[in-house]
């Protein structure tokens, strides 16, 4: 399959279905300032390093060439060096993946998974997370350090961490040992979503 030419990325919006440039829909996010809130520090070290510190914890990334921050009153601004394309969508990101920085030392983020099964379960059991979900033997999952593991009626798991893409990377990757599937529904899904079910097929 052909990838998608740069033009048709500018020019659909998956909302509206009216012509948008996303280069300068990524700058606009870019401009829009993040307040800091009460106990969360945020400095630059050598340059181009972004710490963020806060009640839960700390987190730092590493700016990409030509994007730079400064905060004044509790405020960050995101700048970007010039108006290249490129730069302008990096500004955008920037800008998002700093506000999740903030926001993840100050509240965290959860994802929640549910399994749907006859005798499906999950324990966590020291640093692993054991699932019970039809195999011959039981899955063994890692638990990263940065990330917390519960399970409440055997068969509802709540994924915290301060790092939002190593939250939802976790949670994808234990969804991935059984995908719900389409006939009785069962396996493990994330908590808001909606399996769609296919009729099993009938012998005439």
């Amino acid at each position: 399959m052909r990838p998608a030419s740069r033009k048709s990325v500018e020019n659909f919006s998956p909302t509206s279905g009216n012509p948008v440039n996303y280069y300068s829909a990524m700058s606009r996010i870019g401009k829009t300032p993040i307040t800091i809130p009460d106990k969360v520090k945020v400095f630059v070290a050598d340059g181009n390093q972004v710490i963020v510190e806060g009640p839960k914890g700390k987190l730092s990334w590493e700016l990409p060439k030509g994007i730079t921050i400064s905060t004044e009153a509790s405020v960050i601004t995101v700048d970007r060096a010039n108006e290249h394309r490129e730069l302008r969508a990096l500004h955008g990101l920037s800008r998002a993946l700093i506000n999740n920085m903030v926001n993840g030392v100050s509240s965290g983020f959860r994802r929640d998974l549910e399994i749907q099964g006859v005798g499906f379960r999950a324990a966590v059991k020291g640093d692993k997370l054991d699932l019970s979900i039809g195999y011959s033997h039981p899955v063994l999952f890692q638990i990263p350090n940065e990330i917390k593991i519960a399970v409440t009626d055997n068969t509802k798991i709540s994924i915290e961490g301060i790092d939002k893409h190593l939250v939802g990377q976790v949670a994808a990757d234990i969804r991935a040992y059984y995908p719900p599937e389409p006939y009785k529904g069962k396996g493990i899904r994330y908590s808001d979503e909606v399996v769609r079910r296919k009729e099993g097929k009938t012998v005439q």
